[in-house]
């Protein structure tokens, strides 16, 4: 069986992993990650 993935550069991508309230804190640690913040 092949893997099966989502690809982020895409826009149903992109929407389905940051944009769905399950997947907020992945959305709130790529956010931190990308501008260097620390638990805010």
């Amino acid at each position: 069986m092949p893997d099966k993935y989502i690809d982020l550069l895409t826009d149903f991508g992109y929407k389905k992993i940051f944009g769905e309230e399950a997947n907020k804190e992945v959305l709130i640690d790529f956010l931190n990650s990308k501008f260097n913040l620390k638990g805010k």
